[in-house]
């Protein structure tokens, strides 16, 4: 129960952010990707303060003997790049600029009655079933 309550309050932070700053609208992120023409740099400046906040917080975390909720840290171990990585990080950056969403901004935005981003996760969705059905052929094809 505790790390349910820890988890939704996270989340819902999480949420305020990205509403704060505004990556719940499909048009500031658009504009960011946009290098060539109106081109809007908040997404930049998101990206700058999620990133300083990180590395700073993440040596002071990593620093103690375990995290504060369970027994162990849980960090990555891989860091090759494989055909699916590249392949998965393609999908999602073509997604993110047609739609002009990311999953938790368009999941964050549903309560707002806004069309696309019910639109946009609903297709998330189907892809995620679709992955799930084609998963034994992606592996047999893509190490």
């Amino acid at each position: 129960m505790k790390h349910s309550l820890v988890a939704l309050i996270v989340g819902f932070l999480f949420a305020l952010g990205l509403g704060i700053s505004g990556m719940t609208q499909p048009q500031k992120v658009i504009g960011f990707l946009d290098l060539f023409g109106d081109w809007n740099p908040a997404l930049a400046f998101v990206m700058i303060g999620a990133i300083g906040v990180h590395s700073v917080l993440f040596r002071f975390i990593t620093k103690r003997e375990s995290p504060v909720l369970v027994d162990q840290f849980h960090l990555p171990t891989k860091s090759d790049l494989t055909p699916s990585l590249l392949v998965g990080a393609a999908l999602f950056g073509i997604g993110w600029g047609i739609g002009g969403f990311c999953p938790g901004p368009a999941i964050t935005s549903l309560p707002s009655g806004n069309l696309e981003s019910a639109v946009f996760v609903g297709a998330m969705m189907l892809g995620k079933g679709l992955f799930r059905i084609c998963k034994p052929l992606l592996d047999k094809y893509l190490p």
